[in-house]
């Protein structure tokens, strides 16, 4: 999902991807835009993705206020609870949300599923790139 993402804001704007545990806070301060991308774990984001929130919050509290953001949930069946917690963290911010959560639900419900690696299906990866493409088209022509 983020690769997608990433991968169509490119073609607009400069665009940089780091997972969770790579990012920090001087990649917040340095970007004029943000798409948090996260699964759902337990009916809350990844801890993967809390660890980096955590880290970041406080460095960046009042420092980047305004600047736009979207966010997108991978999750198993509702997604909804991780993309609040993740709206909550950006209100803290003050950060600008430029569309909707987008949740893609991919249905895993047994230990099995859940395990597996997930396979996303061509239409979402297709709203994916949209966000990405729309983010960076509004950064580059200065509508954020």
């Amino acid at each position: 999902m983020a690769e997608a993402a990433a991968k169509a804001a490119q073609e607009e704007a400069d665009t940089v991807l780091k997972p969770a545990d790579q990012a920090g806070p001087e990649d917040l301060l340095l970007a004029d835009g943000y798409i948090f991308c996260a699964p759902e774990n337990l009916a809350a984001i990844s801890g993967l993705m809390k660890e980096f929130f955590d880290r970041s919050y406080y460095p960046v509290l009042g420092k980047i206020e305004g600047k736009p953001y979207a966010q997108m949930v991978c999750a198993g069946s509702d997604g909804e609870n991780a993309a609040r917690q993740i709206a909550r963290i950006a209100t803290g911010w003050r950060l600008k949300e430029v569309q909707p959560p987008l949740i893609i639900c991919t249905h895993a419900q047994t230990p099995e599923a859940i395990l597996a690696e997930k396979k996303i299906r061509n239409d979402e990866l297709e709203k994916c790139a949209e966000i990405g493409a729309a983010l960076a088209a509004g950064l580059s022509l200065g509508v954020f």
